[in-house]
């Protein structure tokens, strides 16, 4: 029996040569999108003389079982198994003809599924060289869907500065999960969390979390995902309701008598739009003279003391009321305005004056290093040159400096006097 198996050994490698020199050649790995098309590729490599090609059959191996997708055959033809008749084909006409060339059996998925993805199998039945195989592993990849919204419709800044989710980026139904950050000048936090669906897709939630505040109000928030190097980006603008921060302008600390023409503004920042102004004093009423209309009260006439007092704007939205306040005082006669050109002269001088210190000591500093290395190079016994002290360029720079400050003295002394008016003017 030993005998027998070993000239059936010999025949087989000796008396039919080359036929152990089959191969199927199919790819490392392929994969492709739900709804796109994927070849896999499968190609006979025949020996020389060539053994002849009984059947090629296309499996899919499913948790260690094998199942039928396609067979091609030179007297039966091609069969595609019914759960993939619509959507495999083999790619190579010739392979369908009524005589067929089975050397290439790629077949073509179309329409591909999730179900799809699996380990599939190539085997050449031969005579007489038996049965070739190879196997190919298909990846199905599946692209999400990016939704990003605020997470409420309303945002309202509270005084409890709780932070709070303003906004939600998922990532939803993708395989493998994809990967959600975020870019915004708004600093917040951010917790990002997983599921994995019962068709083994993945979905990503990712909050972004923060303490709404009238700062934080229309700032953009920008959501990106990433997916196999594919990059998806989407953006909301926050919409933050507070109450108003108000404040009163039109007092210059220059009302004097009889002076015409002076109002007080309030002015509020607020979302949504102040609904409501009223203006009220403290200690006192609004003098019959002034005229109301929303946010301006204008006074009418020339200025008296009876405007002086603490005006107070009321600025009422339908988040809440908050004021601003303004204390106007009247002085008898106008303050002294101060000349443009003077300040801006007094202002270059100290500029310049600035500029010449700073080159002087520069220039000091080089001398002094010139001086020693001099020093240093010098024979004692020869007979040093008189020089200039460096201290004499310093005193010259100097006396120039006190001559400009001098000319400019009635300037500074006429600004100095009007800066010791302004300063006596009333607080507001």
């Amino acid at each position: 029996m030993e005998n027998a198996g070993l000239w059936i050994f010999l025949i087989t490698t000796c008396v039919i040569p080359g036929i152990n020199g089959q191969t199927v050649e199919m790819d490392d790995g392929k994969w492709g999108y739900v709804g796109s098309k994927v070849d896999l590729r499968c190609r006979f490599i025949n020996s020389s003389p060539p053994v002849k090609i009984s059947q090629v059959t296309w499996q899919k191996l499913v948790n260690g079982t094998k199942q039928n997708v396609a067979i091609a055959n030179p007297s039966l033809g091609v069969s595609v198994a019914p759960p993939y008749r619509d959507r495999v084909t083999f790619k190579n006409a010739s392979v369908r003809r009524r005589t067929p060339t089975l050397e290439d059996t790629t077949i073509m998925f179309s329409s591909l599924r999730l179900s799809d993805e699996a380990t599939y199998i190539c085997e050449y039945t031969t005579f007489p060289a038996g049965n070739r195989e190879n196997t190919v592993n298909l990846t199905v990849f599946v692209r999400p869907t990016t939704q990003m919204s605020l997470s409420t419709p309303t945002l309202v800044a509270r005084s409890s500065n709780l932070k709070t989710p303003v906004a939600t980026c998922v990532s939803a139904n993708g395989k493998p999960p994809g990967a959600i950050r975020w870019e915004t000048r708004v600093p917040g936090e951010v917790t990002t969390r997983e599921y994995r669906n019962s068709d083994g897709t993945f979905t990503v939630q990712s909050d972004y979390i923060l303490v709404p505040s009238r700062d934080t109000h229309k700032e953009t928030l920008t959501c990106v995902t990433t997916y196999n190097e594919e990059v998806f980006t989407d953006s909301v603008t926050l919409d933050i309701q507070y109450e108003p921060d108000v404040s009163v302008d039109g007092f210059d600390g220059n009302w004097y008598l009889n002076r015409e023409n002076v109002q007080l503004s309030c002015q509020a920042d607020a979302n949504p739009a102040v609904s409501l102004y009223q203006w009220r004093m403290i200690n006192g009423s609004i003098p019959n003279s002034a005229e109301i209309r929303d946010n301006i009260i204008t006074f009418k006439g020339p200025v008296t003391y009876d405007l002086q007092g603490i005006y107070v704007c009321d600025a009422t939205n339908s988040i809440g009321t908050r004021s601003g306040t303004v204390d106007v005082s009247i002085i008898e006669k106008p303050l002294p305005q101060i000349a443009t050109s003077d300040v801006i002269s007094v202002i270059a001088l100290l500029l310049a004056a600035g500029v010449l210190m700073g080159i002087t000591i520069t220039v000091l500093v080089l001398k002094i290093r010139s001086t020693k290395d001099n020093s240093s190079n010098d024979s004692p016994s020869r007979k040093q040159p008189i020089r200039k002290r460096p201290g004499d360029d310093i005193q010259d720079i100097c006396h120039h400096l006190l001559g400009q400050l001098n000319r400019r003295k009635p300037a500074l002394m006429s600004l100095q006097i009007k800066m010791s008016v302004v300063k006596k003017k009333p607080v507001v």
